[in-house]
């Protein structure tokens, strides 16, 4: 577990939640200091949790905001997921090692409500940023190196980062507090707090920022309360560089934070991976938007299952999955993680697109009639990512004057049936026939690493799924 190196503005407390996020797997290379999350951090270990945190705002006249950070995690023989960072490991192991990774920015104006002073400016939104971070531990000793470098043509900054963290723990807890020195660059502290000639008001004078060091401070703690849950917790203080400070829209240059939330571990996927039995589950899907008028709590209730027919888009995808999970706790419950991609079909209304989707699934099984005919209910959580917003959310959201966002959570519930069981073929007892929804949102609006997105979009779809 290396230290986590916040030294953003406002998403700096995002970036520690996901840094209390990325914890999660401390043989690796982490930007968070709160111990083992996951009891097992070996290659396939995964878990689920959330955040909310609460935090100052640099800017003049902004409110306090509090933010719901979605932590979805996963540390595999060189591939990772830690919420709004992915990467590979390059080289090394727990003591130290290299890690290349891609990470959103979680930075940019208060899209909740606007204060004045950025009134008329136009929105700097959060970025792409990707980086290399060097890390290291001796002991208790745990120190981390590490450059970002936008890469959606926003700020076009650079920024590097430097933490130190110390780390006690037991069985049960553990507590590190972390110190962290960000060199960023004038293009990035310009973006998001220079002010542009045209933006320029009585009250707003011009102004370029140059590039400056932040200072945070920052102590992370966990609790485990039961075998597979933890409590998370932390505080943070960091000192902006005079030349964000200094900046008009900006009212304090000391800007103060702390979140809570808690984590559930899956446990170590890659020791049933080994086993020459365990199968890997393969999807294949397709289906329509679901259109405006149906959302996914009425779907699931089959209270409205219409698709849309005045301007309708398909869907057509392939979901790979490998077991974590068979009988989560004697019950009959099985927990898969996929991994798959999606074409959005958009029937000439803009480009068809690819889309990305990660996710844990649970499936229930235990019904009277499963000996006869094995019926599975599922629900899956985790991201997704649309190389395009997809059309149906482009039009659902400008009706409602709403943002939208390429990353975006997802939910998939399903119902299926085994082929073999209703044909009677032994073969077939792994194929499954079923419909499910494909959902992306935002979580109402309440997580910033999501852009903020109230709304989304539902593609009800059937499938086939073999295990192989």
């Amino acid at each position: 577990m290396t230290p986590l190196s916040p030294a953003v503005t406002r998403p700096l407390a995002c970036a520690l939640g996901a840094a209390l996020l990325t914890g999660a797997a401390p043989a690796f290379a982490q930007d968070a200091m709160l111990g083992n999350i996951l009891d097992d951090p070996g290659s396939g270990s995964a878990g689920l949790g959330f955040l909310s945190r609460v935090e100052t705002s640099p800017y003049r006249g902004a409110d306090a905001r509090v933010d719901l950070m979605p932590l979805y995690l996963y540390e595999g023989d060189r591939f990772f997921l830690r919420s709004n960072m992915a990467g590979v490991r390059v080289t090394g192991d727990h003591a130290a090692g290299l890690e290349l990774f891609v990470e959103r920015r979680l930075e940019g104006y208060p899209e909740d409500e606007t204060p004045d002073v950025l009134e008329g400016m136009e929105t700097r939104n959060s970025e792409a940023d990707a980086g290399a971070r060097y890390y290291g531990e001796w002991g208790a000793h745990h120190w981390d190196l590490s450059v970002r470098q936008d890469i959606s043509n926003n700020s076009h900054g650079t920024e590097l980062r430097a933490a130190y963290g110390y780390l006690w723990e037991n069985d049960r807890w553990s507590v590190q507090p972390v110190f962290t020195a960000a060199w960023r660059s004038g293009d990035l502290n310009d973006y998001y707090y220079g002010v542009n000639a045209v933006d320029v008001t009585p009250d707003r004078p011009a102004y370029n920022a140059g590039a400056g060091i932040n200072l945070t401070a920052a102590l992370y703690a966990r609790y485990r309360i039961l075998q597979n849950w933890s409590l998370l917790g932390g505080v943070f203080v960091t000192q902006w560089s005079s030349e964000v400070g200094d900046s008009p829209l900006v009212d304090s240059r000391t800007q103060w934070g702390g979140m809570l939330g808690a984590a559930y571990d899956f446990g170590n996927g890659q020791v049933r991976w080994n086993k020459p039995q365990t199968p890997t589950y393969v999807r294949l899907f397709y289906g329509r938007d679901s259109g405006d008028g149906c959302h996914l709590v009425k779907i699931m209730t089959l209270d409205c299952v219409s698709l849309n027919h005045d301007d309708p888009t398909d869907i057509a995808g392939l979901h790979i999955g490998r077991p974590f999970v068979s009988g989560l706790n004697g019950w009959p419950l099985d927990l898969i993680g996929y991994a798959g991609i999606v074409r959005h079909l958009e029937k000439g209304h803009q480009e068809d697109a690819w889309q990305i989707d990660a996710y844990m699934k649970g499936y229930y099984y235990g019904f009277p009639w499963s000996h006869r005919v094995m019926t599975r209910i599922g629900l899956g959580f985790g991201l997704s990512y649309a190389e395009r917003v997809p059309y149906a959310e482009v039009t659902a959201q400008a009706e409602r004057e709403r943002n939208t966002s390429k990353l975006l959570n997802y939910l998939d519930p399903s119902i299926d049936v085994s082929l073999g069981d209703i044909f009677g073929s032994e073969r077939w007892h792994e194929l499954y026939f079923g419909f499910g929804v494909s959902h992306r949102s935002g979580i109402f609006g309440n997580a910033q690493m999501l852009g903020t997105v109230d709304g989304g979009s539902n593609y009800i779809y059937a499938y086939l799924e073999a295990a192989m």
